[in-house]
């Protein structure tokens, strides 16, 4: 390892896209590094450093991108390029701030009256797919891609990937020094068809962090009621589960202590929804490692969210004000319900 290289504490691993971007004040972002690896680092770095990363891109994905998280202070040694292209473009309009619709790019541009990008020409039309048990995309992550040192930190977040990708990383983190593994599920795999597979993934995670858009898909048939879907999943083998429930704020089951807590939003300036649940995850992550406690990293993660979602540039979050993000924190302190 070079000793030039500080250990990182913390290991993110996602996706890397290049986005195109409707905010639902109808402002217009063209060709942008984003992705879940992007805001779920951000929303770590705003309260701890010494952050590694692990992705794949194809060999067309901008290296100045890349180098741009570099030099924010983030360890770059795990992402990847690899010879085989990766259609990395994404499309989100978001329609208010509780909505936003990846499908029909030309309709969004057409509506606003905006020429519609050449670089978005070909874009399938997002769907929701369900993931393969045993045949990784390029995409997916291989044991190959984690740097040794990468193994010798103390926590890890796994942004939404993929079911093999998850099957392996929860795997491959627990057998070194990481003790903290929290987890976004993709929804892929969140599907009934995957009910049996899940503990696979699930077991001896740390933390859960899902939607509850993907937990209402995984439970069709089976339970509309959030807390019972929580403690289903918990039994999985995880200790919490944390159900990200958007601009409503998150629900907090812990396994052992059966506990239930109801955290608001915090009433932040919205700007930009777009990126705030990874952002929660890499804040849940710094503050579940320095207190190990559920209700003090959830307040982290909505902290994170908070900020994020003031700005509308990926970066945004790195460039506050000292000290807002802690003053933050104490004030939701008192906004929180137990169940």
């Amino acid at each position: 390892m070079d000793q030039t290289i500080p250990l990182s504490r913390f290991v993110i691993a996602g996706r890397l896209t290049q986005d195109f971007r409707i905010t639902f004040k109808n402002k217009i972002i063209r060709n942008e590094i984003g992705g879940s690896l992007v805001y779920a680092a951000i929303g770590t770095a705003i309260w701890e450093t010494n952050i590694a990363l692990l992705s794949r891109v194809g060999p067309s994905y901008p290296r100045e991108w890349i180098e741009k998280l570099s030099q924010k202070g983030f360890d770059i040694r795990g992402i990847r390029t690899i010879s085989q292209e990766i259609d990395h473009r994404y499309f989100n309009a978001q329609l208010d701030p509780e909505s936003s619709s990846s499908e029909n790019p030309v309709q969004v541009f057409t509506r606003l009256g905006e020429p519609f990008p050449k670089e978005l020409l070909g874009l399938s039309p997002l769907t929701s797919q369900i993931n393969s048990r045993n045949q990784p995309t390029a995409e997916s992550t291989r044991l190959s891609d984690i740097p040794p040192d990468y193994l010798d930190a103390t926590a890890a977040h796994v942004c939404p990937i993929d079911f093999v990708s998850h099957s392996l990383l929860t795997s491959a983190l627990r057998q070194g020094h990481i003790t903290t593994i929290t987890l976004d599920p993709a929804a892929g795999y969140m599907h009934p068809a995957f009910w049996d597979d899940l503990p696979v993934v699930f077991h001896g995670v740390t933390a859960i962090l899902c939607s509850l858009e993907k937990l209402k898909t995984l439970y069709q048939g089976r339970s509309t009621e959030p807390w019972e879907m929580a403690e289903g999943l918990a039994a999985m083998g995880c200790d919490i589960v944390v159900v990200k429930n958007g601009m409503q704020g998150q629900m907090v089951y812990n396994h052992a202590s059966h506990a239930r807590l109801i955290v608001p939003a915090y009433p932040a300036r919205l700007e930009d929804p777009y990126g705030t649940g990874d952002a929660f995850c890499g804040g849940f992550l710094a503050g579940f490692r320095n207190t190990y406690d559920p209700l003090l990293a959830c307040l982290h993660g909505n902290i994170s969210a908070s900020i994020i979602m003031e700005g509308t540039d990926p970066f945004y979050g790195l460039d506050t004000l000292p000290g807002l993000a802690k003053a933050r924190l104490e004030a939701l302190k008192d906004m929180v319900r137990k169940i």
